[in-house]
């Protein structure tokens, strides 16, 4: 049995070597290494495919928040909620901003932001909210849509755990993450559902004016070479990583496919145990796994973790430390309200593997082993 990996990259690689190794030598004798041709149609293709009418490549995830932010004319002081439940890009780029973060609770089954909470902190310095597609599962952006509009403040979606997963709003309308916000940002850092092999990020929005800013302030606060309109930054999706992602791009469905057949895999095995709940799967979206998140006991966490650790299972908590429990937001502690469910989950989650290179030998000795713990 091949050895188990958190993320395959390698094999996934292998099994694509040939388109990959050939558009990488088509760059390389382009020499046009920076903005090349592949960045363009990537652009155009990823538009495409989540149903926007702008895709702005940069260098990475961070960035594409950090850029959305300062597109949008946040200005210091001003609020932005989002979860705590999270990784510490979505909020860090906050207060590199000098924007203030508030964090707001989390639906204990989707792990999303909840809009119930979002609704209790909204003050008159509140300027936007950024929901989270978290482990692959869609926040409840119908919901959050209705009460930016209410209190006219900007959404910003982070889609860089959910790319292809599709939206269902109660009238029966689809629309992919990353879509439905004034701005959607993404993430290609190698173990995303749709991974680069290297760093890489985007951004989306349908409004044309936004879209300009978006692309001046990723390069330099500029639209034409040396006429610097606004502050902006550096962040390019070099052209070789542009070329691996137009034929990964292709891929996505199946690869989301494959994730979302492990899933099923696991579920099925682990269904009645009564030490795991499985992941929940809202009526409202699909889920395209890029984590696999259990909840267990927390007293038995830790000893799963190192029970399969001795079994060369790996596994991984996201996240042991929430955003609101951070040594760097430390400033904020007299501001922060009371966050229970996070605290709770965080005491509980665990991920399993998830990729789409799996053997079914590989699956079952993992399931095996995690039913194996919780019957010693």
């Amino acid at each position: 049995m091949r050895q188990i990996q958190m993320v395959d990259t390698k094999t996934q690689y292998l099994n694509i070597k040939s388109e990959v190794d050939a558009a990488i030598q088509e760059v390389l004798d382009s020499a046009a290494y920076i903005n090349g041709k592949p960045v363009q149609q990537f652009a155009e293709s990823l538009s495409e495919y989540v149903g926007c009418k702008y895709t702005i490549p940069c260098a990475n995830g961070t960035d594409a928040l950090q850029i959305a932010m300062m597109a949008l004319g946040l200005q210091p002081g001003d609020e932005v909620i989002t979860p705590s439940f999270t990784y510490i890009a979505t909020t860090e780029v906050v207060a590199l901003l000098r924007l203030k973060p508030v964090f707001a609770e989390v639906d204990p089954k989707t792990f999303c932001i909840d809009p119930a909470s979002v609704r209790k902190l909204i003050t008159p310095k509140t300027k936007a909210i950024v929901p989270v597609h978290l482990y692959g599962h869609a926040a409840p952006m119908e919901e959050i849509m209705t009460t930016a509009k209410e209190f006219n403040l900007f959404v910003i979606e982070d889609n860089a755990q959910a790319i292809g997963c599709t939206y269902t709003f109660s009238d029966g309308t689809k629309k992919k993450t990353g879509s439905i916000g004034h701005i959607g940002c993404t993430s290609f850092y190698p173990s995303k559902n749709l991974g680069a092999y290297g760093d890489g990020g985007a951004m989306f929005t349908n409004d044309e004016a936004l879209a300009e800013i978006l692309r001046m302030t990723a390069n330099h606060g500029q639209n034409r070479r040396y006429y610097h309109d606004i502050v902006g930054c550096n962040s390019r999706l070099d052209s070789i990583q542009a070329a691996i992602l137009n034929i990964k791009l292709k891929k996505l469905d199946s690869y989301n496919a494959a994730r979302q057949s492990v899933a099923d895999f696991y579920n099925k095995a682990f269904a009645g145990n009564e030490h795991i709940a499985t992941p929940y799967v809202a009526p409202f979206c699909d889920h395209v796994y890029h984590q696999y998140t259990m909840i267990v006991a927390p007293e038995k966490r830790d000893g799963l973790v190192a029970y399969l650790a001795e079994k060369k299972i790996p596994s991984m908590i996201y996240y042991p430390v929430p955003g609101h429990k951070q040594k760097v937001f430390k400033f904020l502690s007299s501001d922060i309200t009371s966050l229970e469910t996070t605290d709770w989950l965080t005491d509980r989650v665990v991920s399993l593997p998830i990729h789409t290179e799996f053997e079914e030998e590989q699956l079952e000795f993992i399931a095996s082993a995690v039913l194996n713990y919780f019957n010693q």
